[in-house]
């Protein structure tokens, strides 16, 4: 639970709403296929729905800002660094402008790369 306090009082923003809008910001990114579960069974990491979003993404309240975690697959034959500082930069600039909340750190961790149908 992220809290930002204003004039007029309170403000609480669920990690499930920040979790939400951090994975539609993620998913907007050319390369990325979806978010990944953060537990992987059997080997496999499962594709999450828009629905699902919060199970892919944990967010934590650090000591100057949000710290936001994000697991996702990307689409094969694009340069991973390139794709993540995307990621990064594109859901640090969401949170920022649409809920104004600080942003400590966005990491982003590949969970797997999947070979696109042509």
């Amino acid at each position: 639970m992220i809290q930002k306090k204003t004039e007029l009082g309170n403000i609480e923003l669920s990690n499930d709403v920040i979790a939400t809008i951090c994975g539609g910001a993620a998913t907007e990114c050319y390369g990325v296929v979806g978010m990944a579960s953060q537990k992987m069974s059997d080997g496999f990491y499962d594709l999450l729905g828009r629905d699902n979003y919060s199970k892919g993404i944990v967010v934590e309240a650090g000591d100057t800002g949000a710290i936001i975690n994000l697991y996702i697959i990307i689409g094969y034959g694009i340069k991973i660094s390139e794709i993540v500082y995307e990621v990064q930069k594109k859901v640090k600039y969401v949170l920022e402008n649409t809920l104004d909340i600080d942003v400590e750190e966005v990491n982003v961790y590949v969970q797997s790369i999947k070979i696109m149908d042509e």
